[in-house]
C-alpha cells in the first residue's frame, strides 16, 4: 500500500473512538485531513470538535463540522492527531506542519490522545525527525545556540514559516532523544520558547499505525 492508503485507512481506523454525542478533538497534517475526510460521514453523531489548526478548522468548516473554541470547552474524551515520529512508549515528536502549540492545547483537553501513523513513523529513539520548536521571534538566535551549548544540536529557522501565533519554528537536528520527558520539561523553561514538540505529558495512549498488513494497534 502507498503512504497515502496508509494514511487514509488509519484515518478510517480513528473512526472506533468518536464518542458519539462528544466533542472531537482534531489534530493537524496530511493524515489528520483524512480522519477529517471520514468523520464527515458521521458528523450527526458528533457534537463538534475543536480543531489544532486554521487549516484543519478550515477543512472541518467544509465538509459541514462545527468547530467550538477551545475556551469554551472544559473537557473532551479524545483528541486524534498524528505525529512526526512516535517511540514505543508513546512518546511523539510534533510540529512538522508549524501546529504544535495548538495541538498541545488541545491534547490537554483530551482524556485520551489516539495518535495516527503510518509505519514509517515509529522509531526506537526520537530524533531523525527535526524537532520542532515554536520561538518568539527575537528569542530565535538564543534558543539555537543554547541547542548547540547544551544538546549539541544544529538548530535553524524554518525558512517562510510563521505560526498560526505569529510565530517563528525553530528545527533541531542531531539529536537522540533518550529522556523525552527531561527534555521536555528543560526547553519549555528557556526564555522565549512557547512549546517544544516533544510530546511526553501529554503522550499518546493509543497509536492506530498503518501497516502493509493492515492497522496495527498499540497501547501504552
Amino acid at each position: 500500500m502507498t503512504q497515502d492508503e496508509l494514511k487514509a485507512l488509519v484515518g478510517q481506523a480513528a473512526l472506533a473512538y468518536v464518542v458519539p454525542g462528544s466533542i472531537v478533538g482534531v489534530g493537524t497534517g496530511s493524515t489528520v485531513n483524512c480522519f477529517i475526510d471520514a468523520l464527515a460521514t458521521m458528523k450527526d453523531q458528533i457534537a463538534g470538535a475543536v480543531s489544532s489548526s486554521i487549516k484543519s478548522t478550515e477543512r472541518l468548516k467544509a465538509h459541514g463540522i462545527p468547530v467550538l473554541d477551545s475556551n469554551e470547552v472544559t473537557a473532551i474524551p479524545v483528541y486524534i492527531d498524528g505525529a512526526d515520529e512516535i517511540d514505543h512508549h508513546g512518546y511523539m515528536v510534533k510540529g512538522g506542519g508549524a501546529a504544535l502549540t495548538r495541538e498541545k492545547i488541545v491534547a490537554d483537553l483530551a482524556e485520551r490522545f489516539i495518535c495516527i501513523a503510518d509505519e514509517s513513523k515509529l522509531v526506537d529513539v526520537m530524533g531523525a525527525f527535526p524537532l520542532p520548536v515554536e520561538v518568539i521571534p527575537m528569542a530565535a538566535s538564543q534558543v539555537i545556540r543554547r541547542f548547540a551549548s547544551q544538546y549539541g544540536g544544529q538548530a535553524s529557522i524554518r525558512a517562510g514559516v510563521t505560526t498560526d501565533n505569529g510565530n517563528v519554528i525553530v528545527d533541531v537536528r542531531g539529536l537522540q532523544i533518550s529522556d523525552p520527558l527531561a527534555m521536555e520539561n528543560e526547553v519549555n523553561q528557556w526564555p522565549g520558547v512557547v512549546t517544544v514538540g516533544i510530546f511526553g505529558h501529554h503522550k499518546a495512549r493509543v497509536c492506530l499505525l498503518g501497516t502493509s498488513q493492515g492497522v496495527r494497534t498499540l497501547n501504552f
